[in-house]
């Protein structure tokens, strides 16, 4: 059983939000969460919270299919971070000049998925 949840429009920059996907990917879920946790990274935030979503949405899918659910047994099977939609402001240079500033937002996706499937694709 796989589960996903998707975060979009996250003000973080997409560089910075895969250097924290990248900590978490492949991991158990208990542990990539205590990772992020204690995680200084900014980004580390927005991705735990997207993670707990993802093991919510698991166990609703597992109660609503009438499987038996083990946290323990679910895995990060597929974490990406694309780039979102780029705001662009301006701030104020020398000599009546303006300077272009861009706010980068990410679109952050986490699959999760237990160990029978793991087996299943390779």
């Amino acid at each position: 059983m796989e589960a996903k949840a998707i975060a979009r429009h996250v003000r973080v920059t997409p560089m910075k939000a895969r250097r924290v996907v990248n900590l978490v990917r492949g991991k158990q879920a208990n542990e990539a969460l205590a990772i992020l946790k204690f995680a200084q990274q900014g980004a580390s935030e927005p991705v735990y919270k997207l993670l707990a979503s993802a093991v919510a949405n698991a166990r609703q899918k597992a109660d609503r299919e009438g499987l038996a659910f083990n946290e323990d047994e679910l895995f990060i099977s597929e974490a990406f971070v694309d780039e979102g939609p780029t705001m662009k402001r301006f701030q104020p240079r020398a000599q009546g000049r303006a300077g272009r500033i861009f706010k980068r937002t990410s679109h952050i996706t986490l699959v999760v998925a237990t160990d029978d499937e793991k087996g299943g694709d390779q």
